[in-house]
């Protein structure tokens, strides 16, 4: 669902801890506006579950109307109509901040794979943070000419879906038997990036034995803090439960999909799940999804949560800043097409 590969410490703690699933949660999640503190927590442990055995569910209620997503999907395929040299005038690896246009094959998310079968526009907060931090993910995005609507229904789309974020932290917060308003202070610039992502469909022979099969939609990979994701009609989202079987995140009509990232593993001492899926498109259909990935502010030290670290638990990761982190994970994933 993102571009971003597990780092190999996390991928040790991933296949060590993840539990045998079948099937991912669904939560209506419209208790998380309710002023009764006691329905709120009994959605937290419904999420605290998911986090804890899956790292993986999809969510009802989320209050983004239809037609935010429907003109949001427009304006993407208009964009990934255009000619590829047109596309290519907004290059990602032409800006310093990781926004704008990803080829097909821009990206390897899966060391053993020979690149994705995706292309992408990426666009983030334009509000720069405190101090300027070059290279970090905030700063201006940049836009198509060729098609005057993009922006404003891009960016409504990106402030609905940071809103959805903003609701879940709370209750994060609350599955942690911390305080409701622990991230609040982490939050306030938080590094969100959107993606709008188009996958051409791909055979439904086998890739595994096929060298060719190397290219599918996303290789394998892991996030970095926790992903919303809306997805069409074609299906083809899997995640990967303990016992190595890959299970189908199937499109289920107005929901969202949100999985939990490497920062959640290292901030929770690996309580919260951050669980290995790809994309392989094999329904003969051209696919279109819109992930958002929610980070906190650039400068949080991922520290240990106090209520993951036990002397039964020790914490396992060395301290280091949310956006450093992002930042490292980020260059890596371009790093091999940074010469195209």
């Amino acid at each position: 669902m993102a571009h971003l590969a597990a780092s190999p410490e996390l991928l040790v703690a991933l296949h060590r801890t993840e539990s045998t699933f079948e099937e991912i949660p669904v939560i209506d999640i419209k208790d998380a506006r309710s002023s009764d503190p006691i329905a709120r927590k009994r959605l937290a442990d419904l999420i605290r579950d998911a986090c804890i055995n899956v790292g993986f569910f999809y969510i009802e209620s989320h209050g983004i109307p239809e037609e935010a997503v429907d003109n949001t999907i427009n304006v993407g395929k208009k964009y990934f109509a255009l000619p590829e040299a047109t596309k290519m005038e907004l290059d990602i690896h032409k800006t310093s901040n990781f926004k704008g246009y990803t080829a097909f094959l821009g990206e390897n998310t899966d060391p053993t794979g020979l690149g994705d079968m995706h292309e992408a526009f990426d666009i983030g907060c334009e509000i720069p943070s405190e101090g300027e931090h070059n290279g970090q993910m905030a700063g201006g995005n940049v836009w198509p000419p060729e098609i005057p609507e993009f922006k404003e229904i891009v960016t409504d789309y990106y402030r609905r879906t940071l809103e959805v974020g903003k609701l879940l932290f709370p209750l994060f917060a609350l599955a942690l038997d911390l305080p409701e308003t622990f991230f609040d202070d982490k939050t306030i610039k938080s590094a969100a990036i959107m993606r709008l992502l188009h996958y051409p469909p791909q055979s439904p022979t086998s890739f595994e034995t096929d060298i060719n099969g190397k290219q599918i939609g996303i290789g394998a990979h892991t996030e970095w803090c926790f992903t919303i994701l809306w997805q069409d009609t074609a299906g083809g989202l899997q995640v990967q439960n303990a016992a190595g079987k890959w299970v189908d995140a199937v499109p289920i009509p107005g929901t969202l999909v949100v999985n939990l990232g490497d920062q959640f593993a290292r901030w929770t001492n690996d309580m919260f799940k951050s669980t290995l899926h790809r994309v392989i498109n094999r329904s003969g259909l051209e696919r279109y999804s819109i992930p958002l990935f929610f980070g906190t502010d650039y400068d949080v030290l991922l520290e240990p949560i106090p209520t993951c670290v036990t002397p039964g638990s020790p914490s396992k990761y060395d301290v280091v800043t949310a956006g450093q982190y992002v930042k490292s994970r980020l260059e890596a994933t371009y790093s091999h097409s940074s010469a195209l």
